[in-house]
């Protein structure tokens, strides 16, 4: 019997943590799922005030908010990186198809600083230096070039998929926390018209 009382009592705990909590059982990418309320009377049982509920609901809107400012702060860096990969994926396939059909130098202009060029001629060559980030550069030779542009290239856009797939479903949760807190809202304008009513 009292194996029984244990049982039910653990079982109600673990329905209202699952039901009434803002940070709810599944993370998306460690974006928390948002609570949707079906029941607010019930939800409002919980909590010592409306305006404790809403200042719950609204940090996790903040929250919300921070992250999705960061997560489209990563999609521009990644949105200006693809096409620099690109181009230089084209830089390398332009020096691989002129080592194998010439052997002249290749003439060139080259950027010193704004509005200011050079022109160069480049020896045919097997190497190239690629720009690493963080102020490093590496030599590296051209097929290896292209299988690390192309590696980095796959890589970013599926990291890219996947801040648009995030971003969809943080706006998705940031939506459900609009809408809680608007029904919180109005449980207590309604709740204070009673209130008057009845006074």
């Amino acid at each position: 019997m009292h194996l029984i009382f244990c049982l039910f009592i653990l079982q109600e705990f673990y329905n209202n943590r699952m039901t009434e909590t803002p940070l709810v059982k599944k993370k998306h990418r460690g974006i928390p799922e948002a609570l949707f309320l079906n029941d607010v009377d019930a939800y409002m049982v919980k909590e010592s005030s409306s305006e404790t509920a809403l200042q719950k609901l609204d940090e996790q809107f903040q929250k919300y908010r921070f992250m999705e400012s960061n997560l489209l702060n990563k999609k521009i860096r990644l949105s200006t990186q693809i096409p620099d990969i690109k181009a230089t994926l084209s830089s390398i396939n332009f020096l691989k198809n002129k080592k194998v059909n010439e052997k002249e130098p290749l003439k060139t202009q080259f950027m010193l600083s704004d509005q200011l060029f050079v022109h160069a001629k480049v020896p045919t060559t097997d190497k190239v230096c690629l720009w690493l980030g963080a102020n490093v550069m590496l030599e590296y030779n051209i097929d290896e070039a292209d299988e690390l542009l192309k590696k980095n290239l796959s890589a970013a856009e599926s990291q890219l998929l996947e801040l648009d797939n995030d971003l969809d479903y943080l706006r998705d949760q940031i939506t459900t926390t609009e809408v809680s807190m608007a029904r919180i809202y109005n449980w207590d304008v309604k709740r204070r018209q009673k209130l008057k009513i009845s006074s």
